[in-house]
């Protein structure tokens, strides 16, 4: 198929305030020998979004096409015979017309380019608002119970913001895997959706003590493994809330980056501390592809149910609004963009 010079985008040309998002016409992405062109129709709205629109994480060209995540329908393949003749390749049964989740920068736009590492075809029961919904917190949820602590069963974890749409992927995951999960959250509400998905106790930390909570569920032992996505405002609380040997896994940073401190501090109880990515997880080929198929096989197969919180039109107006429902903490599950019906 013949494809445009130029794509309806969502960009911003400078960093700043929400207003500096807007939709606005781009060259048709760049594409590479070992690429795979899709049609995107859903995006994913992320706090990655946010940082790179406040300059907290290195922009070297403007326009930049925000967005990390999405789905749509492949319209080329690569044509490096290295690419076409790999084994994990071939393995994805990529083909013309195929619905995919992708990974990666830029998937606010009418089409993109992506090498074919983070492409992932989805099975056939998945939709694509599905795909575009539960691509990068789907992949950080899974790999982060897999490899930054390896939740088992009879753990007892504990989910900061657990009625996110992260937290309510941690507490489902955490829950199949025979794990006992304590989240927190702030409204009656919310307690009650994340019970729905798998939450065992769920605390409300504006009237409850939290760290009195915990202990108390836990018969003043502690928790195994705290994942944590809120950073300064509960990071010093995790560390009373650990049993000896615990692991905390810093997810991300909503309240504020957490600020120095004395490595001797993680001694108290030999307390072993992760702030990984999910990118270094799924790095190669094999990674990618391994995990890409457990969680769309996952969602297929209803163990982790992917719950949207609003549906966005393809308008920066409409970009700006996802960005402030994102950070204004009223969210219950994931912000998606409708690019094209």
């Amino acid at each position: 198929m013949s494809l445009p010079q130029t794509v309806q985008a969502i960009a911003i040309s400078k960093t700043g305030d929400f207003d500096v998002i807007e939709k606005t016409g781009v060259p048709f992405p760049k594409r590479d020998s070992g690429d795979i062109v899709v049609k995107m129709h859903y995006g994913g709205v992320n706090f990655i979004d946010t940082y790179y629109r406040k300059g907290l994480y290195k922009i070297t060209n403007f326009p930049f096409v925000l967005g990390t995540e999405g789905s749509g329908t492949i319209v080329s393949l690569p044509t490096d015979p290295d690419v076409v003749n790999n084994e994990e390749y071939k393995k994805r049964g990529f083909a013309v017309g195929k619905n995919v989740a992708i990974y990666t920068l830029g998937a606010f736009s009418e089409y993109t380019s992506v090498p074919w590492r983070p492409v992932i075809v989805l099975p056939d029961n998945v939709p694509l608002i599905t795909g575009a919904a539960a691509m990068t917190q789907g992949l950080t949820a899974l790999t982060f119970v897999t490899e930054a602590y390896e939740v088992k069963k009879g753990d007892i974890v504990l989910v900061h913001t657990v009625a996110g749409g992260l937290g309510l992927l941690f507490a489902q995951l955490i829950k199949a895997r025979g794990a006992t999960v304590i989240g927190t959250t702030s409204t009656p509400e919310k307690a009650e959706l994340a019970r729905a998905h798998g939450a065992d106790h769920v605390i409300l930390y504006p009237v409850e003590d939290t760290v009195q909570r915990v202990l108390e569920i836990t018969n003043g032992e502690g928790v195994h493994a705290i994942f944590d996505g809120v950073g300064k405002d509960t990071f010093e609380a995790d560390f009373k809330m650990l049993r000896r040997k615990g692991t905390l896994v810093s997810v991300g940073n909503a309240s504020g980056a957490v600020p120095p401190f004395p490595p001797a501090k993680l001694g108290e109880k030999n307390i072993r501390l992760l702030r990984p990515t999910m990118g270094n997880y799924v790095a190669t080929p094999e990674e990618a592809g391994r995990y890409g198929a457990e969680l769309f096989r996952l969602v297929a197969e209803g163990t982790l149910k992917i719950n949207i919180f609003k549906e966005y039109a393809f308008t920066g107006e409409n970009v700006q609004q996802a960005q402030k429902d994102l950070t204004g903490g009223k969210t219950t599950g994931k912000l998606v963009i409708r690019i094209f019906e």
